[in-house]
């Protein structure tokens, strides 16, 4: 049986860890749609190396970008849903919830403030710069995600198995919380990767 589970939020929510988490538990392969279109970014010039890509000047001048043609989104989602729906895999993608209908759907939630907490801790940087890029890459998504596709990402979560404020909450407890949900979800029929 063919078994995917999409992570969403926020930037800085932990998407990554949860997701990567997931795809060791239960023998999944783990894909992020940040990095397709990080190679997309890449064919335009731009260095992506850095594991913290869009949070850098490069990211943001990509950003904007992409805000002015929005065909860059368009092909990371048409090969995330082509993924999706033909391997068993957990992937992480801001837009992938609203456009396929198998598969589990976890949103990650929580407050910016601690959002930009985990970013100043996993990129060196000072908490003003994090709340920064954290508010804008949030508030830039969704305008692009909007008119691209007309759904209103961070409020419409209708879309969503589960819902978890990681508010409070280590990765750790974090990640048992989304095993629970792929569990219950899929049963018997999940398999662990030893």
């Amino acid at each position: 049986m063919l078994r995917s589970v999409i992570i969403s939020g926020p930037p800085a929510i932990g998407k990554t860890t949860i997701a990567k988490g997931l795809a060791k538990e239960f023998g999944l392969k783990y894909l992020s749609g940040g990095d397709v279109l990080k190679e997309l970014a890449k064919e335009e010039g731009f260095s992506t190396e850095r594991d913290d890509f869009w949070d850098t000047e490069a990211g943001m001048k990509f950003l904007n970008m992409r805000k002015g043609n929005p065909e860059f989104d368009k092909i990371v989602d048409e090969k995330l849903k082509k993924i999706f729906v033909t391997e068993n895999v957990v992937i992480t993608s801001y837009t992938l919830p609203w456009l396929v209908d198998d598969g589990i759907k976890i949103w990650l939630a929580g407050s910016q403030e601690n959002s930009a907490k985990r970013m100043t801790t996993r990129d060196n940087i000072s908490i003003d710069d994090a709340s920064e890029i954290v508010k804008k890459r949030y508030e830039e998504n969704k305008m692009i995600y909007k008119k691209l596709y007309g759904f209103n990402f961070g409020d419409d979560l209708t879309v969503f198995n589960e819902i978890i404020n990681t508010d409070g909450l280590g990765p750790e407890q974090v990640l048992e919380r989304a095993k629970e949900v792929v569990k219950n979800r899929y049963g018997a029929q999940t398999t662990r990767k030893s």
